[in-house]
């Protein structure tokens, strides 16, 4: 199994849970997926018709509104090798932010333009976290009803403890900034 192409296992994973079109399967990436993975429509539907081709997906037309939908579906054979890449090594976890890339080079532009990247961070940071906490509330209601639920619910926990961890870091960030500063 070729461990580079992990948007196939990502669209595979989102189709074991449920019958998707390419666009609610960006919607996805773009909503549930999008603190840890992202992906465009220019990587998403040469992967779907890539997956339908290799028989790990099926798809169907169904007739919609203004014009017809494609539905894909995942194939046993697509079931078997999303559950043997979950089985390999994590390859790569990293964390790739341009406010860091900014902030590693903001001798170049001063403190001002340092602690407006940190508040532009911080603000994201607020506005995204009432998700974060709003899927909390709802997967705990649900972990006793659902095994998928305490996997979605990890990954949120995951989520809210990290952006917590952020905000107490913009805190530090700006105080060590105005400090230096006086």
């Amino acid at each position: 199994m070729a461990t580079g192409k992990k948007i196939d296992c990502v669209i595979l994973g989102l189709l074991s849970h449920e019958e998707l079109t390419g666009y609610e399967i960006k919607k996805r990436m773009d909503t549930t997926l999008k603190y840890f993975w992202g992906a465009s429509y220019g990587s998403i539907y040469p992967a779907l018709n890539d997956l339908v081709y290799r028989g790990l997906a099926t798809k169907r037309q169904e007739a919609g509104n203004k014009r017809n939908k494609l539905i894909y579906t995942i194939t046993d054979n697509g079931r078997e090798y999303l559950k043997e890449w979950l089985t390999l090594p994590v390859e790569k976890d990293e964390l790739r932010y341009e406010t860091l890339l900014k902030l590693f080079f903001g001798n170049e532009q001063g403190t001002e333009q340092a602690l407006l990247h940190i508040k532009a961070f911080e603000e994201k940071i607020k506005r995204e976290l009432p998700n974060l906490l709003g899927a909390e509330k709802v997967l705990k209601g649900c972990l006793s009803d659902d095994t998928a639920h305490k996997y979605y619910f990890l990954t949120v926990e995951f989520g809210l403890k990290t952006y917590q961890t952020y905000l107490e870091w913009c805190e530090e960030a700006k105080k060590i900034l105005m400090e230096m500063e006086e």
